[in-house]
């Protein structure tokens, strides 16, 4: 809570461990919020978080687990890349050159990081959070301000890096072209609660579009439930969640994309 203002409330949810997790949802519903309690730069007004089993704010011993990027990648602008390097390998015991010596090989180490582009800056940042080899990496809107280019290199970045060290990833981000390309479980936050969550491939699989003529609705075998009704002239859809096969032959039955369920659910 920030004065009178929740930005997260009756917020639970559970992250499962060697997942690639995409945590999205509209501007202000508590993404950056979540991931500052992660890494222990907030403390809960009530509630617990646990990660990696400790609380990260009162058993700090953990964020030595953790990785984080926030939004803009802040890094000491006045540093240059090498110093920058060898501050991250002073103060992080695991630190590991080999998986930094790779990500950093097209970078000047004599160049001053105020001097560097934004997706050099992301890919500095990328770097130096995988050299401590984190088993938790948390990623705030890493993908913002990046061109199309710079930014599928940078998930090819990531995506090495999270092979190489196995990490648990929690990506929030309101792009959900980006979530839906790498994420394999996702956490949809609206107004600061849980408004979906679970396997993506779950999530779609289990729920349809159905078209059909406008009519009242009524109940339909192999609906759970309505999602959302939408109205184009004498046509209805329906974005339903399913509960077994729907073969009422007076609908047309689709299947439903990634970004257009997470909409429906905001």
């Amino acid at each position: 809570r920030f004065g009178r203002h929740w930005a997260l409330r009756d917020c639970t949810l559970t992250i499962p461990e060697g997942s690639i997790v995409g945590l999205t949802g509209p501007n202000a519903a508590g993404k950056s919020t979540l991931l500052a309690l992660a890494a222990g730069l907030l403390v809960p007004s009530e509630g617990a978080i646990s990660v990696l089993g400790s609380d990260p704010h009162d058993q700090p011993a953990v964020l030595a687990e953790i990785g984080f990027v926030p939004q803009g990648a802040p890094l000491y602008r006045s540093f240059t890349i090498g110093e920058m390097t060898e501050y991250a390998r002073r103060t992080n015991p695991r630190w590991d050159p080999e998986i930094v010596a790779p990500l950093l090989s097209r970078l000047d180490m004599r160049t001053k990081i105020g001097a560097l582009s934004v997706g050099e800056r992301t890919q500095l940042a990328l770097a130096l959070v995988l050299g401590k080899r984190p088993r938790l990496l948390l990623l705030d809107e890493p993908f913002a301000g990046l061109d199309p280019f710079v930014g599928r290199e940078f998930l090819q970045l990531l995506m090495d890096g999270v092979a190489e060290t196995s990490a648990t990833v929690l990506i929030a981000s309101h792009v959900m072209a980006d979530i839906e390309r790498v994420c394999d479980y996702i956490v949809l936050l609206a107004s600061g609660q849980v408004g979906l969550e679970g396997q993506a491939e779950t999530l779609l699989d289990s729920h349809r579009i159905l078209m059909g003529p406008r009519r009242p609705i009524g109940t339909i075998r192999g609906v759970r439930e309505i999602v959302r009704e939408r109205h184009s002239g004498r046509q209805l859809t329906l974005l339903v969640l399913s509960e077994g096969p729907i073969v009422d032959p007076s609908w047309t039955v689709d299947r439903v994309g990634l970004e257009e369920l997470l909409l429906a659910y905001m």
